[in-house]
């Protein structure tokens, strides 16, 4: 019970240990079904352990659950997952795709928005997402529940600069919330061919340092009074309009 302990609750540990915990049946069963290796499975009550893989389970005692668990009201399954993420080597063979597009995030720093801005990006059909500096742990246990079974059908790069990103043959469009020199409404913009967008932080928006890889700004426009909107939900306005760009 030690272990699962350390991996929700520290990003070290995580890292240390290359593993993760998964909780609920449905994740569970989508990180099996995207191909993840599945370490161990916990059961707790009556709770059948997930079928598709055949990691060792193990049978947690009363009150165990409640005493490891990151939620108020755990769910009876849960899973040690191995970490994995992607390499640039897997966006540079998408390059020669039809129009693929990636996501940059700078600096995101909350775990459901990181958890939304992978859900969204797997439904809209993203080439992967890559996590600058400052970004939190794609396996931080809030950002695995927020993507909803996404964080394991999308590829996600950890270590990569946006200038690495570029040099694969990537457009590089930068969001922000105010006027940019040349800035585009996102309307507006030009989404065509291999494109990524970045997306940073709230409360500073894309850092000064990654500008000069930008080739292009897009913004939002809105009418109410609201300065920007929530990343995540920037993120899933561009992402549709991404999708849409290309039929």
């Amino acid at each position: 019970m030690q272990q699962l302990r350390r991996l929700l609750a520290r990003r070290s540990a995580r890292v240390e240990e290359s593993a993760f915990v998964v909780e609920g049946a449905v994740l569970i069963g989508e990180a099996v079904r995207g191909g993840w290796d599945v370490l161990a499975q916990f059961v707790s009550g009556d709770a059948a352990p997930i079928a598709g893989c055949d990691a060792p389970v193990f049978t947690l005692g009363e009150g165990v659950l409640d005493r490891v668990a990151s939620t108020d009201s755990p769910q009876p399954n849960l899973a040690v997952v191995s970490r994995r993420t992607a390499s640039l080597a897997r966006l540079e063979m998408t390059v020669a795709g039809s129009a693929p597009w990636v996501m940059f995030l700078d600096a995101v720093s909350d775990p459901g928005n990181l958890g939304t801005i992978l859900r969204s990006a797997e439904a809209m059909g993203a080439a992967g997402v890559v996590l600058g500096s400052g970004t939190v742990d794609p396996f931080n246990p809030k950002v695995v529940r927020a993507s909803a079974g996404a964080l394991f059908h999308v590829p996600v790069v950890e270590g990569a600069s946006l200038a690495e990103v570029k040099a694969l043959g990537y457009r590089v469009l930068a969001t922000s919330s105010h006027e940019q020199v040349g800035s585009r409404r996102l309307a507006e913009a030009d989404l065509d061919g291999a494109v990524c967008v970045v997306l940073g932080s709230e409360a500073h928006g894309v850092s000064p340092e990654l500008t000069a890889s930008v080739d292009g700004w897009i913004r939002i426009d809105h009418a109410g009074r609201a300065e920007s909107l929530n990343v995540a939900m920037a993120a899933t306005i561009v992402s549709y309009e991404l999708a849409r760009a290309r039929g």
